[in-house]
């Protein structure tokens, strides 16, 4: 199953939450995202079922390990098009917007450019 746009940023933000919370449950994520709790639980059943996440008994969201890499995939391009975006004399307001958009539709080799040029 491949993801979309949306699938991407609930597991991006899934990643950002756990890395501040032990535990991640949907209306953690539902608050995050400014989403209703309905669209939440759509978007964790479409996780779910791809393998990304698990969800346990007490609600607990866990990555899977394909759930988790593809996390850091999308959050390693984030943090790389904004520090690129900010270094090219963007504002930082503007840059992470953009860079969240970006990070959705950018090809692995043009990433992988500037990556090259402004990682870290």
């Amino acid at each position: 199953m491949a993801l979309h746009e949306s699938g991407e940023m609930y597991l991006e933000n899934i990643l950002i939450l756990k890395d501040k919370n032990e535990t991640v449950r949907a209306i953690d994520l539902a608050n995050f995202m400014n989403f209703s709790k309905p669209s939440v639980s759509r978007g964790l059943s479409l996780l779910k079922s791809g393998g990304y996440i698990t969800v346990m008994e007490d609600g607990g969201i866990n990555l899977t390990k394909k759930g988790k890499e593809k996390a850091e995939k999308i959050y390693e391009k984030h943090k790389i098009l904004l520090s690129a975006l900010v270094s090219l004399g963007v504002d930082e307001e503007t840059a992470r917007a953009d860079a969240c958009k970006i990070e959705h539709v950018i090809s692995d080799t043009s990433f992988e450019k500037i990556k090259d040029r402004y990682g870290k």
